[in-house]
């Protein structure tokens, strides 16, 4: 699975750290994600793998540190500013999906086009060419609640990408599902980010999923403490004990 050569970075964390309260979830960490690559964050609970993943999305801004898409901060953007950029440029795919269960499928991954402004014609144009590639053809009109959990992720998925997301960040994309449903879920989300030269971070507890993953990083009491796969050029580790080539 892992690429012959590292890509240039796409996203980078550069001395993230986050604390809440007397808590620190994040020190100092360093990461760096490469166009086309997909790095699995793996660690126990509260080891600041869902915090780091946050402040890369912008969801979550850092106490300190930077974050640069494309070599621009992107950290410390206005709130309206860093709605528009998680809408138009990051994808999510979360546990649970979280798509509306009032709309349809087709409806569900237009919404972001919507959203930017797209009529609902085109919008639903260019969201219907996602169904069949994912092994979706005919439930287009289905509502969530008439699909399969892996079929239901697999719309997530559409809804990630349909903007044309530079990265898609997934947090246990497969933790709702089946083994055998979850593996090929996160098949399917690998190879079509890859597909779209679209980076993907995928926080995850299950090693079978992170093996899908071009690199695994482990992250323990805020810090990353080893990282198997090549690294991005540029990608320093900030914070590593020790890195497994």
């Amino acid at each position: 699975m892992n690429p012959t050569s590292s890509p240039p970075p796409v996203l980078n964390g550069i001395g993230l750290s986050k604390s809440f309260g007397s808590t620190r979830a994040l020190d100092a960490v360093d990461i760096a994600v490469g166009a086309g690559e997909s790095v699995a964050v793996m660690g126990p609970s509260g080891s600041g793998k869902s915090t780091l993943l946050h402040c890369l999305a912008n969801i979550e801004r850092p106490d300190s540190g930077q974050v640069l898409l494309d070599g621009e901060r992107i950290d410390q953007l206005r709130e309206p500013d860093r709605s528009e950029l998680r809408r138009t440029r990051f994808g999510f795919v979360f546990q649970f999906g979280q798509l509306l269960p009032e709309l349809p499928a087709v409806e569900n991954v237009a919404l972001p086009l919507m959203l930017g402004g797209m009529t609902r014609r085109e919008a639903e144009r260019n969201a219907r060419q996602w169904f069949a590639p994912l092994g979706l053809e005919g439930k287009e009109d289905s509502r969530p609640g008439q699909l399969s959990g892996g079929q239901a992720q697999r719309v997530a998925i559409a809804r990630a990408l349909v903007a044309g997301a530079q990265v898609v960040f997934a947090d246990e994309p497969t933790g709702a599902l089946d083994q055998t449903t979850g593996q090929e879920v996160i098949r399917m989300l690998v190879e079509v980010t890859r597909a779209q030269n679209a980076a993907l971070v995928v926080v995850t507890h299950d090693q079978s999923v992170a093996r899908w993953c071009d690199r695994t990083v482990q992250v323990r009491d805020g810090r990353i403490v080893r990282e198997t796969g090549p690294s991005v050029s540029g990608s320093v580790g900030g914070g590593t004990a020790g890195v497994t080539r």
